[in-house]
């Protein structure tokens, strides 16, 4: 049995699961009316990574203005909203918190359904809102400063967690390895632009379970290879080289290789085990343009559909919320007592 239509045709979306305050109206035809995110990169930049106590606070003062922004620029009204949908997991507790309270607050006033989104599925999302179509079953990979998991996504809120990083994300990884060298955050734009000019091939830094059946990834070891050869190795007689410019731009470049070349092997490893033929791929880190390029040349040599979210879409957002509406279809409604789930919560496909 199809589900009522809402009875107005525009849904709310909210977002707050880390550092940045977003809401966006959409309509029944996945059209992103409206898009507004508040940054808070200045308030986190001196800590070189988000401080969740800061950012609950900011999401706080920031969240009805964020709201009314994003209605006057659809040119709506709360009266024209419908549903309302809203990041509960995972994330940083406060910040889910904020949101949660305000998604909650306007449902119950407004007498229209509550959908409680996943933040990661909704990255991947995003890569249906632009296409326009429907994009499932893929295989999903979801790269940001907080999660690196590959999926096998049977519909657009059917996800199998196929793998995902044992220690740091790929995010975070950029953001550290940016702090060793002296690099502004957040770390992913600053590596990417300083490794333009270096030699990726220059340092010859592990790219861990590379070569493991298992889907899962790990950066801690490459950080720290980072770090070492940036600073030297504790106790090692011999001083490393000065860290000159193009000594920083080698070392951007090579740990930015190691990267994408693990993001793409497990990619390839996924399709093979799978037999998708189509590949979804968003988060920050999904913004690089060498990574972009790398999933590129993966398309062409396995034959597969390759969908990659809109750099807009990449970094946290409140547009790839329209998932929502996917949940309104399918009745997957949230009552108002819905709490976060800060961690992930998913369960893992079994080894053969």
């Amino acid at each position: 049995m199809s589900q009522p239509e809402p009875k107005h045709r525009l849904l709310l979306a909210l977002e707050s699961s880390c550092d940045e305050t977003a809401a966006a109206v959409i309509d029944r035809q996945r059209n992103v009316l409206s898009n507004v995110v508040a940054t808070q990169h200045e308030l986190h930049e001196r800590f070189g990574g988000v401080v969740p106590e800061i950012a609950s606070r900011a999401h706080v003062e920031r969240i009805l203005p964020v709201i009314d922004e994003a209605l006057r620029t659809a040119n709506a009204t709360l009266d024209d909203i419908g549903a309302i949908a809203v990041a509960t997991n995972p994330g940083l507790v406060g910040s889910l918190l904020v949101g949660l309270t305000a998604a909650k607050t306007l449902a119950l006033v407004l007498d229209v359904p509550l959908l409680a989104v996943n933040h990661i599925e909704a990255h991947l999302y995003a890569c249906q809102i632009a296409a326009q179509r429907n994009l499932f079953p893929a295989v999903g990979l979801v790269v940001s400063g907080g999660h690196t998991n590959l999926y096998d996504c049977h519909s657009p809120v059917d996800f199998e967690l196929l793998g995902s990083t044992t220690d740091d994300a790929a995010g975070e990884a950029f953001d550290k390895v940016a702090q060793v060298l002296g690099l502004e955050y957040p770390g992913g734009p600053r590596i990417e632009q300083v490794a333009r000019n270096g030699n990726p091939t220059a340092i010859a830094f592990p790219r861990t379970f590379l070569n493991d059946p298992r889907l899962d990834f790990s950066f801690s070891g490459l950080k720290t290879a980072v770090l070492y050869a940036a600073r030297g190795t504790p106790g090692a007689r011999a001083q490393p080289l000065p860290l000159t410019e193009q000594r920083m731009a080698d070392l951007a470049a090579s740990f930015q290789a190691a990267v994408i070349d693990v993001l793409i092997g497990k990619c390839d490893q996924a399709i093979q085990q799978t037999g998708r033929s189509t590949l979804l791929v968003g988060g920050g880190v999904a913004a690089n343009t060498l990574f972009r390029q790398k999933l590129q040349e993966l398309s062409d040599r396995r034959k597969v559909e390759l969908y990659i979210a809109p750099r807009e879409y990449c970094t946290d957002n409140a547009a790839m919320g329209a998932i929502g509406w996917e949940l309104f279809d399918r009745g997957l409604f949230a009552p108002l007592d819905v709490d976060v789930t800060p961690g992930l919560v998913r369960k893992k496909k079994a080894a053969n």
